[in-house]
């Protein structure tokens, strides 16, 4: 027996016509979910538990599952960004209407006789 013959061939060689490309877009096209929980006890009492959820999928099938958070994240969409920065810019006008309301609804304020004294 020869060498040649007591190993296997390598993956691409076995007569598979798949290659990295047709197995890349297979994973995106379809998707595939990785989870998986880490916890450490200590006399069992839990200290940590960390939760790993991985989903590797093209954008359009994400969005037909439902998922799209990428795109309210100000961190990755300008567009998000913009519509943060117009919803503060409202919120902050209305916060200066408010308190400009309040200014000329209060009663301006008489001064003290004190106060009169120590200014005269």
């Amino acid at each position: 027996m020869t060498t040649a013959q007591r190993f296997p061939d390598a993956y691409g060689q076995q007569g598979s016509s798949a290659n990295l490309a047709d197995i890349l877009e297979r994973v995106l096209d379809k998707g595939i979910v990785i989870a998986g929980d880490i916890r450490i006890n200590l006399l069992d009492i839990e200290l940590v538990t960390i939760k790993l959820r991985l989903i590797v999928c093209s954008v359009d099938k994400a969005k037909e599952m439902g998922i799209d958070w990428w795109e309210t994240d100000p961190e990755l969409s300008s567009n998000a960004r913009r519509n943060e920065l117009s919803r503060e810019n409202a919120e902050l006008r209305a916060h200066v209407a408010e308190l400009e309301r309040g200014r000329e609804a209060a009663p301006a304020r008489k001064r003290e006789p004190a106060e009169e004294e120590a200014q005269g």
